[in-house]
């Protein structure tokens, strides 16, 4: 080849990339043909439907290079990881514009396979073989600059973590942290190269581009490439079907172990139980370590702080759900008195033959909790409501505590019993004053003509069209948003609004999507009754952080759990509403 566009330097490089581009397209393979077959044609058919196609542009740009999520939690961490993305990305656009507008190559004799190989490296090392123009140049050094700023700040996350506004970093391995060094040493060895053309620097840089991509599908940078595959099935809709492939193996390799979820997971409430967070979930689960997967699949609260945390969205409680059904619990079900229910109820009247507009399920831990279930029977009496109870003596559980152990057959039956009493009813409302249960009933159910409302939803309305008439009073309440209320249906502002028709409603240190779990989550299957109050007392301590006279809650699990911690007194929103009719 002519000397003006080769040298050897270049040849580290370009081994690097032809493994690497070999590894992704084999594992992209083996992650489309994992695919359950409906899977598989779903997946192909939204790569050609406009919609979707939109949405795909959008989170491509938005979280494998600009980080919008991470800028929108903490704008140092976004700078950082956009500096160094969306500035790399830039350098080899603007290598591959250079090589076409400026044609360093016209009149060197090079054809077929060599003009493919030279396109191929050109764009990385276009300085030592061509010049560029002013603009070219001035573009060039402002991105290289950019990432280097991105390195110091990771540089600086990894000496002193708390710099950035991070109390705890996933730890790393060998691995991890030869790679990320590969990483931070690559745009330096390539500035100091251009600038000094110091032949020792190319090869450095070439180098250091080898081992980062040899090392790449071993560690978590593999999210780099995995994640664009990722953002493409998420848009097509997929569920995780089995912990270790198709789509939750896509998942697996896109999570970057960035971190965020431990510090914003409840457990994180000490360093112990830190390591029981979706990052080391993640990074077993992609190491094959399946035991120790299974443990923290089996410890997690389930409460989705670290999907809505997620700057790749990676659906985290989806994976454990589906590492529990892998595996086989002793358990046995029986459930043959389901249709004894069913005509027990009949007889007793809990079907009423009146058909009732409202049907209200208490669930079974309201049913623990009678002072809201009577709260709510006369909150529909005062509002004049034609109402029925499902299960007023007991009855059927909503199939929660068997989906979350991964046993969906058995919930199933619980399910489909639940639905033909509720399709007896006549009923075209469904209020549930467990927030555990309406995500069920969301989720699960399937109950055209019959509207599914929480009961914070249902006394907001109450309210809102006069039925329901209360007084305000002068005391200071804040709202505890449950887990599968705020973060799984986003049901945050009516139960301020019903609030604030009662009192005055303060905020808590952290709300909403960033509320933090009661810790006595049915979600977890082996945190100690040490480490839930652990979780407790932190959850109360954010919610006591202006000083509220009394917490209300919409989850008779919270407020039995906060009970136990709380300084003030705690109510569910439909006691307060007993407590303030005019």
């Amino acid at each position: 080849m002519n000397s003006q566009i080769f040298h050897p330097f270049v040849l580290p490089f370009v081994l690097g990339m032809a493994f690497v581009l070999t590894y992704c397209f084999v594992g992209l393979f083996k992650v489309i043909l994992q695919l359950p077959k409906d899977d598989r044609r779903q997946f192909l058919r939204s790569l050609v439907t406009p919609k979707t196609a939109w949405a795909n542009i959008r989170d491509l740009f938005g979280d494998c290079l600009f980080h919008v999520k991470i800028w929108k939690r903490n704008p140092l961490l976004g700078y950082m990881h956009s500096a160094i993305a969306f500035g790399w990305f830039m350098i080899i656009v603007i290598g591959h514009v250079m090589l076409f507008t400026l044609k360093p190559l016209e009149g060197v004799e090079v054809e077929g396979f060599a003009r493919t190989f030279t396109n191929f490296y050109y764009p990385i090392f276009f300085k030592y073989f061509a010049e560029e123009t002013p603009v070219f140049a001035f573009l060039m050094d402002f991105f290289l600059l950019m990432i280097i700023s991105g390195i110091l700040i990771a540089v600086a996350k990894k000496i002193h973590s708390k710099i950035v506004g991070v109390k705890r970093v996933t730890k790393f391995g060998f691995a991890d942290n030869m790679i990320r060094f590969a990483l931070w040493t690559i745009f330096p060895f390539r500035l100091i190269a251009e600038k000094t053309n110091i032949m020792a620097f190319w090869w450095l840089y070439s180098f250091d581009l080898l081992i980062f991509m040899f090392m790449l599908p071993f560690t978590r940078y593999m999210h780099i490439p995995t994640e664009a595959l990722f953002i493409l099935m998420r848009h097509a809709g997929l569920n995780a079907r089995e912990p270790r492939k198709g789509y939750a193996l896509a998942q697996l390799y896109s999570c970057p172990s960035c971190g965020l979820c431990i510090d914003a997971c409840p457990m994180s409430v000490n360093d112990k139980m830190s390591g029981n967070t979706s990052a080391y979930f993640m990074k077993k689960l992609r190491n094959k370590d399946s035991e120790e997967a299974k443990r923290i699949a089996e410890t997690c609260l389930m409460c989705g702080k670290c999907v809505m945390i997620c700057p790749v969205s990676i659906e985290s409680c989806d994976i454990k759900f589906s590492q529990r059904a892998a595996v086989p619990y002793e358990i046995h079900s029986d459930h043959s008195y389901l249709d004894v229910i069913s005509t027990e109820a009949e007889r007793s009247g809990e079907i009423s033959s009146t058909k009732p507009k409202t049907l209200y399920f208490a669930g079974c831990m309201t049913q623990l909790t009678p002072k809201i279930m009577r709260a709510m029977q006369q909150i529909m009496e005062s509002a004049g409501e034609e109402y029925d109870f499902l299960d007023k003596d007991g009855g059927i559980c909503c199939g929660r505590p068997m989906l979350l152990s991964g046993k969906v057959a058995e919930a199933q039956a619980m399910i489909a019993k639940n639905t033909e009493l509720i399709k007896k009813s006549g009923a075209t409302k469904l209020v549930l004053s467990c927030p555990i249960c309406y995500k069920v009933f969301k989720d699960e159910y399937h109950l055209e003509g019959v509207e599914i409302q929480h009961h914070t939803q249902y006394i907001n309305e109450l309210v809102k069209n006069g039925k329901l008439k209360v007084k305000k009073a002068d005391v200071n309440y804040v709202y505890h948003d449950p887990c599968e209320l705020g973060r799984a249906y986003g049901v945050y502002d009516e139960p301020r609004e019903a609030i604030e028709n009662v009192g005055n409603l303060l905020k808590a240190k952290s709300e909403k999507e960033l509320s933090i779990c009661c810790g006595g989550s049915l979600g977890s299957f082996n945190l100690t009754q040490k480490e839930r109050d652990e979780i407790t007392s932190n959850s109360v301590a954010d919610l006591m952080f202006n000083n509220p006279d009394e917490i209300v809650t919409a989850c008779p699990l919270c407020l039995k759990t906060f009970a136990r911690k709380s300084p003030v007194p705690v109510k569910d929103i439909a006691e307060l509403f007993v407590v303030h009719q005019a």
